[in-house]
């Protein structure tokens, strides 16, 4: 019998039905991904759907509790595709490190690790205890194109980590 301890990422993806971008790409000169002694460094990760940013403006000021949580789990699953380029499989992934949120709010709004919660508890669901990762949440005052939240994560994995020797936005450079 499979327990939810014993389910690999891959599996939870698919049984709570996630819909993970197939294909992200930069949208300015970076890296999505940097790769140095096993960790993975993602760039930040905006609420895109579609090509367009899904949840935009100030939490607590026109945007809700409820929408800047979702706009966070929209960046968890970009972040979950940009692993997947990079290593293949999210199976591949050991352990969540780091996860940073930032929360474009409004100066009264304080609820920035309720916000927070809704990245880290997707973290939980898919990878388990592994998911579990130390975490910043900030307040800013404004986001790359009207975002109302972005996160960042540094992952460990012990999967070699495939590399190009043309850069593109797949390329992984160590």
């Amino acid at each position: 019998m499979t327990t939810a301890a014993t389910r690999s990422p891959e599996q939870r993806v698919r049984e709570l039905g996630l819909a993970i971008p197939e294909d992200v790409a930069p949208a300015a000169h970076y890296e999505l991904v940097t790769v140095h002694g096993g960790l993975l460094y993602l760039s930040g990760q905006l609420p895109r759907v579609d090509g367009r940013v899904a949840v935009t403006g100030c939490v607590g000021g026109g945007v809700s509790l409820e929408q800047a949580r979702e706009g966070a789990r929209l960046c968890t699953l970009r972040a979950m595709a940009v692993l997947r380029q990079a290593l293949g499989s999210l199976d591949r992934v050991e352990r969540v490190l780091k996860l940073q949120v930032f929360v474009h709010s409004d100066p009264a709004f304080t609820r920035h690790s309720d916000v927070a919660d809704a990245a880290s508890d997707l973290l939980v669901e898919l990878f388990g205890s592994a998911g579990r990762a130390a975490r910043t949440a900030i307040g800013a005052a404004q986001l790359p194109q009207g975002a109302s939240v972005e996160l960042d994560l540094i992952v460990a994995s012990t999967a070699a980590v495939p590399s190009s020797k043309e850069p593109s936005h797949h390329a992984i450079h160590r």
